[in-house]
C-alpha cells in the first residue's frame, strides 16, 4: 500500500469513529469511555489539537473540542451528558491518572 492511500484509509477510519461517537452512540458517556477504554471524546479532541500544533496550527482546547464534537462543549453537555455517579467519578480519577496524567 502506498503512503497516501494509508493516510486516506486512516483518515476515513477516524471519521467513522468520530461519527460513531458523535452521532450513533451519543448515549455512551465520556466518563464510561475513559473508565473502560482509557480514552474519551475529549482525548480525541485533544489529540486533534495536538496534531494541529505539530503542524504549526494554533488551536485552543475549546477550538479542538468544537472541531471534534461539531458543536461547543456546552452544547454537547446540554444535549447528551448525564450526571455521573460517585462510583464513576472514583473510577475516572484512577483512569485519568493512568491514561492521561501519568502519560504526560
Amino acid at each position: 500500500m502506498d503512503p497516501q492511500t494509508q493516510i486516506e484509509l486512516e483518515a476515513a477510519a477516524f471519521r467513522r469513529l468520530q461519527k460513531h461517537l458523535m452521532e450513533d452512540r451519543t448515549d455512551v458517556q465520556n466518563i464510561d469511555l475513559m473508565n473502560l477504554a482509557g480514552f474519551c471524546r475529549n482525548c480525541l479532541s485533544r489529540w486533534y489539537q495536538e496534531a494541529a500544533a505539530e503542524r504549526g496550527i494554533e488551536m485552543s482546547k475549546d477550538e479542538g473540542r468544537e472541531a471534534f464534537y461539531g458543536m461547543t462543549m456546552a452544547e454537547w453537555k446540554a444535549n447528551h451528558q448525564t450526571p455521573s455517579t460517585p462510583e464513576q467519578d472514583a473510577a475516572f480519577t484512577q483512569a485519568f491518572a493512568e491514561n492521561v496524567t501519568d502519560k504526560s
